[in-house]
Order: C-alpha cells, then sequence, then structure tokens
C-alpha cells in the first residue's frame, strides 16, 4: 500500500465549479514511469528472435495501443502472433512492477491525493492491458481510481478518442468537463478528440504543439484547479482561432 497522503485543505480548490467533474489519467510515462521497463522487455523479446532493438526503436512505440506495437515487432522478427507478443510483454512488465513496486512520476500521487481528497472521480485510461492498470490502480489507497479503461476493453486505440470517451461514459461525466493528462502526442490527440480539457506532461518523447493542448515541464507542485483552468483555456483558445479539435461524439 502507497504512503500517499492526502494534502492540507488549503490547498485544495476553493470553488467546486472550478475543478473537474473527473481526472483521465495515462499510465505509462504519466502516473508511472514503466517506459524504461517496456523499452528492457521488448529489447529482450526481439534479442531472443535474432533481432536488434534500439532505443529510438523503442521510442517510436510509446502511446501505441499494445497490438500494434505487437505487429511492429513482428516485422522485426519477433516470430510469434500479436496476441503472444502483447501477453509476454505484459507479464514481463508486471514481474518488476511487482517485485520493485510503482515508479511514480514527479507529483503524481500527490495530484492523485489532491483529487481524491477534493473528491474528484479518477479514471486510468491505457492502451496497456487492464491487468498491468490494475497492478498500479491496487498500489493506491482504496477508492483513488475508481475506473478503468484499457488497450482490451476497446475497439479502438489512442489516438482515437474511443477510450476517453467510454471513460467519461462509465463515470457518469461529460468528456469537455474532464481533465485528461497526458505524455504523448498520440494520447493528447485521443483526449482532445474525446472534448476534454488536456494537459500534457512530456516524458520520454517530446511532444509537438498541438491546437486545445496545454502543457507543463512537470507534475510536481500541481493543482488539479490550474491544471483544468489551462487545459480550457487551451481549448478555447484553439476554439477562437478555428483550430478545436471537434468532439468525436458532435461529429456527423
Amino acid at each position: 500500500m502507497s504512503d500517499l497522503t492526502s494534502p492540507a485543505p488549503s490547498s485544495l480548490p476553493a470553488s467546486r465549479g472550478e475543478l473537474p467533474a473527473a481526472v483521465l489519467w495515462d499510465l505509462d510515462g504519466t502516473l508511472v514511469d514503466t517506459e524504461p521497463i517496456w523499452i528492457a522487455a521488448e529489447r529482450e523479446l526481439v534479442a531472443a528472435h535474432g533481432g536488434t532493438w534500439t532505443h529510438e526503436d523503442a521510442l517510436t512505440l510509446v502511446g501505441n495501443p499494445l497490438l500494434t506495437s505487437a505487429e511492429i515487432l513482428r516485422e522485426r522478427g519477433v516470430a510469434l502472433p500479436p496476441e503472444e507478443i502483447a501477453a509476454w510483454l505484459i507479464e514481463r512488465v508486471n514481474a518488476q512492477v511487482l517485485a520493485n513496486g510503482p515508479t511514480w512520476r514527479p507529483g503524481a500521487r500527490e495530484l492523485l491525493a489532491q483529487a481524491r481528497a477534493a473528491g474528484i472521480p479518477q479514471a486510468i485510461v491505457t492502451m496497456s492491458y487492464h491487468r498491468q492498470a490494475r497492478v498500479v490502480a491496487d498500489a493506491l489507497p482504496p477508492g483513488t481510481i475508481g475506473e478503468i479503461v484499457s488497450g482490451d476493453m476497446v475497439t479502438n486505440g489512442k489516438p482515437h478518442p474511443e477510450a476517453y470517451l467510454r471513460a467519461a461514459e462509465v463515470l457518469g461525466v461529460e468528456p469537455r468537463d474532464c481533465l485528461a493528462i497526458e505524455d504523448s502526442a498520440t494520447g493528447a490527440r485521443s483526449a482532445l478528440a474525446a472534448g476534454t480539457a488536456t494537459v500534457v506532461c512530456p516524458n520520454v518523447v517530446p511532444v509537438p504543439e498541438l491546437p486545445g493542448l496545454a502543457r507543463v515541464g512537470t507534475l510536481a507542485g500541481a493543482d488539479v484547479r490550474d491544471l483544468f483552468a489551462a487545459g480550457r483555456a487551451a481549448r478555447a483558445a484553439a476554439a477562437v482561432a478555428g483550430e478545436a479539435t471537434e468532439p468525436a461524439r458532435e461529429r456527423a
């Protein structure tokens, strides 16, 4: 069990109207720093099949649906069905996380605690599979993560908005009232297309400027209210400029 503690009441947003209806967290690279573990597992798997997998190769997979990444690994010589590749990688990563505990991204636990203390529902929205997200959610105090929407629960992976739309639906809130936190361009495009207020905190890969996207250099010291305001302001500015991503549910 994590030693997560709630922030002092004075650090919480003062007005409920200024808070998001829910906080939707990407997992790998945003909530926990598992990208190095994924990269090591990919390298091990490719090498076992006689190939070479570089750090630069691995970065091209960040944010992808797992089966999409598995197809790329097959093209690099891994002679297994995509489902077996995905299962092997998940087991390797989960074994490391279970053995050593999650490596939390700076500020993530504190922001989780802040949202929990304010009564804001939270969900993990990830292209990793449910059993991996569950390992991380179970390392937090009960009730911190209310829902998980994972790559094995959706038909269309990120950057398609399905995962974020589903997370809002299961939490019973509107996507436009949610705050999504991401670390990759693929994930940010997914959240923006769903209509959320979206903040990116880049980790292992750079994220280009995208209409409607707010960004921070770190979540350390972050405030839920301020992140939500930044995401909404970025969407509003993009709308004024005629650049906003149209929410998927409103398309004809």
